[in-house]
């Protein structure tokens, strides 16, 4: 009943939404929605939606749908164009900050090793033995928030899985304690210099701002006065066992009932994940990639600073280079390298554990679940968003459309949802999954491209094309073999033509070459070195099939490498004797 009543209210309000736009609409002179009290609709809508339905992902795309569509006036092309990005300014592209994505996808990662070497499970053990009342248990679960301060999100999930099992041994309920891990998640990450808050906040500082983004956020730091506030209540609360309204009819259920979540109609996903753990594993477990994590992330912002740079003024200071990093570099690079180290101390304690006598048994939770067989669609059905992804490519280059390929796909996803939406039972979780799939490719292909990248601009490398470029065998050959040397280090065949274009393409048309023929070579030949066993594309192929490079890689290079260079070959001798 509950669920209907839900679902009432999100159609009802999507109602009003879709009402209050055609108000906005009819009563709008032609002048526009922006710097109105209209620019407040979108956020209003998406907050409202959240908290109706309990789904962000969907409430947060409506909000930017409503923000897209009042920025564009109501034309429908240029809603699409603000919504993607493909304007100036504007749009998922445009605001994309990568160095936060990578930062946040590895803290992710960080999380579920921790957890799986039974990190979390130790310091909840230990945390039994150690806190004898509700308020030192409140209290440890605030401490542990305030010192995991790097991340809200890695915040919430390790201080969860880590003191579920303490608070739940003194009778506290499930909303009091996401209550004080909420309030020192944010509320710690945006008093803290070093977070992933502090990187998105001086990722939006101007350019000409003057000082250092940094050093911006440390400047408004004691003026942040919901966050020290809101530390405040929790110790206040937390002393005293005061609770009152919805709060206090938890704590009571708990208490007295025994009934930890109140609403036993919404149970609580993941309760019993780490419940355990490995008995074996230690507290050190947890600590060690935390601290190590926090180290790196403070030396990665210095060294973007200028700390170990003799050509900056900040050289040897560390006060000065931390107020001029960049916090997204700083962060990034910090975490990479907390992540590598973190890897290499969970296998030391997976070690550890083996030689005390644990071992891997296979679940029934773990069997791969069968599903039956279903009507499936149609091969021209089942074609036609990859058909429409190329048409509308093709068209969009054509009349030479700002970052087509992104609409493009956009278009099919949709196309896919409306098409396949009678053959797949949860469309939300099929997105979710291949999104969370999509990470390892993406993490693979950025690391080979950034790592190709520097090294296309060292000056050694200039060394190295200016060697190609004066081989023997003509203009051809040398562009050829400079794509496939930039496709191998890059592992990204569309990474090395991007670079090549960007760089290296115009000694190459000086020599009088056939321009179309030198493309279609270069292009080839980046194809053949981004087949190479680091290409990034390789490892997401792999993944998906359920394979690796011992069984299959000597299969694909015999076709992506070996028929490429023939074809290769084929190509540069059509293209010396003019045929192509």
């Amino acid at each position: 009943m509950e669920k209907k009543g839900t679902k009432i209210a999100y159609f009802v309000a999507l109602a009003v939404v879709v009402v209050a736009l055609v108000i906005a609409k009819v009563t709008n002179d032609g002048s526009g929605f922006v710097a109105t009290g209209w620019a407040l609709f979108p956020p209003v809508v998406a907050i409202a939606l959240a908290l109706i339905s309990k789904e962000v992902y969907s409430s947060l795309f409506l909000g930017c749908v409503a923000a897209a569509l009042l920025l564009a006036n109501f034309q429908p092309w240029q809603m699409v164009v603000n919504f993607i990005g493909a304007g100036e300014g504007v749009g998922m592209i445009n605001a994309i900050d990568i160095s936060i994505l990578i930062f946040l996808v590895i803290l992710g990662i960080m999380v579920d090793l921790m957890n799986k070497a039974g990190g979390s499970a130790a310091f909840g053990r230990w945390a039994k033995k150690a806190v004898k009342t509700r308020s030192g248990a409140q209290l440890l679960t605030m401490l542990l928030g305030v010192l995991i301060f790097i991340d809200d999100y890695f915040n919430c999930l390790t201080v969860g899985a880590v003191m579920r099992p303490v608070t739940e041994s003194h009778k506290i309920s499930r909303a009091k304690l996401a209550y004080v891990i909420d309030a020192t998640a944010a509320p710690v990450c945006m008093l803290a210099p070093v977070s992933s808050w502090a990187a998105a906040v001086a990722s939006y500082v101007p350019d000409g701002f003057p000082g250092s983004r940094i050093s911006m956020f440390l400047s408004q730091i004691p003026f942040n006065y919901y966050c020290i506030l809101t530390l405040v209540m929790v110790i206040v609360t937390s002393v005293l066992n005061i609770d009152y309204g919805p709060m206090l009819t938890h704590e009571y259920n708990a208490q007295v009932k025994d009934d930890l979540f109140t609403t036993p109609e919404r149970p609580f996903a993941g309760a019993d994940d780490y419940e355990e753990g490995e008995k074996h594993s230690s507290v050190l477990d947890l600590l060690v990639p935390v601290i190590v994590l926090i180290a790196l992330c403070i030396v990665g912002l210095i060294w973007t600073g200028g700390m170990w740079d003799a050509e900056s003024d900040n050289y040897g200071n560390f006060i000065m280079s931390f107020s001029d990093a960049s916090a997204g570099t700083g962060l990034c690079l910090g975490s990479i390298i907390a992540i590598v180290v973190s890897c290499l101390y969970i296998k030391f304690a997976l070690k550890r554990a083996q030689a005390k006598g644990e071992v891997y048994e296979v679940t029934e939770a773990d069997a791969i679940e069968q599903q039956d067989d279903k009507k499936i669609p149609n091969l021209f059905v089942s074609l036609l968003p990859l058909i429409v992804l190329i048409a509308v490519i093709i068209g969009g280059s054509i009349v030479g459309i700002a970052n087509i390929v992104y609409i493009a796909m956009i278009i099919a996803v949709v196309l896919s949802m409306i098409l396949f939406a009678s053959y797949i039972p949860s469309q939300r979780d099929v997105m979710g999954n291949g999104a969370k799939n999509a990470l390892g490719p993406v993490l693979f292909t950025s690391a080979a491209v950034g790592v190709g990248t520097v090294a296309a601009a060292a000056v050694g490398f200039q060394v190295i094309q200016g060697a190609i470029f004066n081989m023997p065998g003509g203009t051809y050959v040398s562009a050829a073999t400079l794509s496939a040397v930039l496709g191998g280090v890059m592992g990204s065949g569309s990474g090395a033509v991007g670079i090549i274009a960007t760089n290296f393409l115009d000694p190459y048309l000086a020599t009088g070459v056939d321009p179309a023929a030198l493309a279609k070579i270069i292009a080839t030949a980046a194809t053949i070195g981004g087949a190479l066993p680091n290409s990034g594309a390789m490892f997401g192929m792999l993944a998906a099939m359920g394979l690796n490079h011992g069984n299959s890689y000597k299969h694909i290079a015999a076709i992506s490498i070996g028929a490429g260079m023939c074809a290769l070959v084929v190509m540069i001798l059509m293209a010396t004797v003019g045929i192509i």
